[in-house]
């Protein structure tokens, strides 16, 4: 268990894995239903994961670059792409859900419904883990679990506004 949540929450930019597994609820929200098969939605979140691995790390190396006007040289996407490979880590959640759902045979819609409400657990796990942590006081913690229950409703609505 201790291992899975190192994994989870890397001690080298947690809050990249917190943003991989909000824009893939996100996605997953936004996009429920409209592929016609698991492999057009898992393909799709897939995708969308790799581009915003990328993306973050090539803004990063990019915006540093302008703001000290360095070369480019391959260490530092390099370093980039490995400092932001915890928003891949944070994505996985929801598609380990999402594909487990598929090898149980579940219907497609219920697989994206299991795989949000995957998200919606890893930021209330986010947040018990960070006030456990800073060995937060009862009334300090109801308030680090509302805005995680918040974060994770607003994933949600966004299914329901969309569809």
């Amino acid at each position: 268990m201790r291992r899975a949540l190192e994994w989870l929450v890397p001690a080298e930019n947690p809050s990249g894995a917190i943003y991989g597994a909000i824009v893939i609820g996100a996605l997953l929200a936004a996009e429920s239903g409209r592929h016609e098969s698991y492999v057009g939605t898992i393909g799709s979140a897939a995708i969308a994961t790799a581009l915003y691995w990328l993306a973050h790390a090539y803004a990063s190396v990019l915006g540093r670059r302008l703001a000290t006007h360095e070369r480019l040289t391959a260490g530092a996407l390099v370093r980039a792409l490995g400092h932001d490979w915890a928003l891949v880590r944070g994505a996985a959640v929801p598609l380990v859900a999402l594909v487990a759902s598929w090898i149980a045979g579940a219907a497609q819609e219920t697989a994206v419904n299991v795989a949000l409400w995957s998200t919606v657990a890893s930021l209330l796990a986010f947040e018990a883990i960070a006030g456990i942590r800073s060995h937060a006081k009862p009334g300090e913690l109801v308030l680090e679990m509302s805005v995680g229950v918040t974060m994770g409703v607003a994933i949600l609505a966004l299914k329901i506004v969309l569809h």
